[in-house]
């Protein structure tokens, strides 16, 4: 879908500054974000709405902005916690045409920080700000078990069924 700027962004059409990305989906930051590190995971395959999104890539979707919110936690952004926040239709506030999930850090003691990031969702430095979620990333994957794929440690919504 060409006129969805996230499908370009899928496409490497438009510019993003991504943090993590596979054969099915891509982790990239929000360019207005309301905190350091709040990302978008989008799914590649182009789904305008939670009703157009089939249900084990939705999963997929949600199991990669887990790991992602646990990557905060082990970066040097030292989130104490995440907001993972999917708004379904332009009833519920969402604003871009593609199904993507937010994943905003949080820090104890963040609430005016937050309001006000909310408010003014300026960016920061997204360079430093991936390169830190990315060793967040590889922080996750040290910690883990051994025999994870190193796709965040997931398989993908059809590699599961074929076990």
């Amino acid at each position: 879908m060409t006129d969805c700027v996230f499908c370009r962004i899928v496409a490497g059409e438009a510019p993003a500054t991504k943090v993590y990305e596979d054969d099915t989906l891509c982790a990239f930051l929000d360019i207005r974000p309301i905190a350091r590190g709040h990302m978008l995971v989008v799914p590649k395959q182009h789904a305008t709405e939670l009703e157009d999104l089939d249900a084990e890539l939705g999963a997929y979707v949600f199991r990669a902005g887990h790991r992602l919110a646990l990557a905060v936690r082990r970066s040097t952004l030292a989130a104490d916690g995440a907001n993972l926040l999917l708004n379904d239709g332009t009833a519920a506030f969402q604003t871009v045409p593609h199904v993507h999930l937010h994943v905003i850090p949080r820090k104890h003691g963040d609430k005016f920080r937050f309001a006000t990031g909310f408010l003014l969702r300026r960016p920061h430095d997204a360079q430093s700000t991936a390169v830190a979620i990315q060793g967040g990333i590889a922080a996750l994957e040290r910690d883990e078990k051994p025999g994870h794929s190193g796709k965040l440690g997931m398989e993908g919504p059809d590699e599961g069924a074929q076990q």
